[in-house]
Order: C-alpha cells, then sequence, then structure tokens
C-alpha cells in the first residue's frame, strides 16, 4: 500500500497556523480539529515546519504556563520530514518509527499535499493483516 492510498481515504485536509501565531492560538487548532499537528506557514504561505502536541508539551516542561504565549515558530520541528505520495507504508512506518515521528507531511513535487500520521500508518496495517486473514480463512475453506 502507498501513501496515496492512505490520503484517498483519509483526505487531504491539512490544518495550519501561522508561524507568529501564540502556542496558544495553535493549541485551539489541534483541539478543535481533534488533530495531533498541524502545519505552520510564514507570511507568505509557505511550510516552514510542524507544531505537534509533543513540541507543546515539550515547552511546557522547561517553561510552562509562559509557554502559551510563545510564537508558533518558537516550538515547531522546522524543516519537517516529509514523504511522498508514492512511498510504501512499510518505508514510512519504518522510518516513523526510528525517527520517533508521528505526523509526516505529504509532499508531491514540491507542494504539500496531505499529512499522515502513526495512527492512519497502524489503521491500515490492521486492515491489511484483516484482510490477510480472511482471505487465508476462505482458501483453508475451500
Amino acid at each position: 500500500m502507498k501513501v496515496e492510498q492512505i490520503l484517498q481515504s483519509k483526505g487531504t485536509d491539512v490544518f495550519a497556523v501561522r508561524d507568529t501565531d501564540t502556542i496558544a492560538g495553535a493549541v485551539s487548532v489541534l483541539i478543535d480539529k481533534n488533530i495531533g499537528a498541524v502545519m505552520v506557514k510564514d507570511a507568505k504561505g509557505k511550510v516552514v515546519g510542524i507544531l505537534s502536541e509533543r513540541d507543546v508539551v515539550r515547552r511546557l516542561g522547561k517553561a510552562g504556563a509562559d509557554t502559551l504565549n510563545l510564537r508558533a515558530s518558537d516550538c515547531m520541528t522546522p524543516d519537517p520530514i516529509t514523504c511522498s505520495p508514492e512511498d510504501l507504508l512499510e518505508e514510512i512506518m519504518t522510518q516513523m518509527t526510528s525517527k520517533r515521528i508521528r505526523h509526516l507531511p505529504v509532499v508531491n513535487s514540491g507542494k504539500l499535499v496531505g499529512v499522515v500520521s502513526i495512527g492512519d500508518v497502524v489503521k491500515r496495517k490492521i486492515e491489511q493483516a484483516e484482510q490477510e486473514a480472511q482471505a487465508l480463512r476462505e482458501y483453508i475453506s475451500s
């Protein structure tokens, strides 16, 4: 299975905040959209980073409640690792596990076309395993 198949089923919505938005504002987007990360864009709309729940929690651990007044650019992960719609599920799963990444922006020809999470990947792996098990049951019973 390829990343593009995940995007086809989950959708290609990408939520973003500006690099000058506060962490409090970014957290509101995370909560409102029920997501674990947002893309961070500059004034020209260029993606400059990704801000995840983990980024916020790490900063909260260091700076406490003052973190909520910082800018998204102060807490984000700059230049995030990305994947392509053509990448295989196994490849991105290995990458996410080895680099301890929960969200991968999907880029096609230099354009952001979606985001996949570790949850998306695990869900598809479970679906694949269930399909294989069903195929084996049908094969054995025939």
